[in-house]
């Protein structure tokens, strides 16, 4: 298999995408910024979506080694959803 190439791009309508280059289809991750972050932010939207980004493909990679792919007898997973608040 050959290795896939990504890039970070700035969409249309100001969100940021991760894609593969050659592949126009849809984005595998996009971020959007309110009004009020972007503001906060002064002009470092691009900044924050790469560290996004990069925090999210390293969580990514510590979930799957985590993970026993060979376990056909794991129970199911409640998928209720899950509210952090800070």
């Amino acid at each position: 298999m050959s290795p896939s190439f990504f890039e970070i791009v700035q969409l249309s309508n100001g969100d940021y995408a991760l894609r593969r280059i050659d592949d126009d289809s849809a984005p595998l991750v996009r971020i959007s910024f309110s009004s009020e972050a972007r503001d906060m932010m002064d002009d470092r939207e691009l900044n924050v979506a790469k560290a996004m980004i990069a925090a999210g493909i390293e969580a990514v990679g510590n979930v799957a080694h985590d993970i026993d792919w060979e376990d056909d007898d794991a129970e199911p997973i409640d998928l209720q959803p899950s509210y952090t608040l800070h």
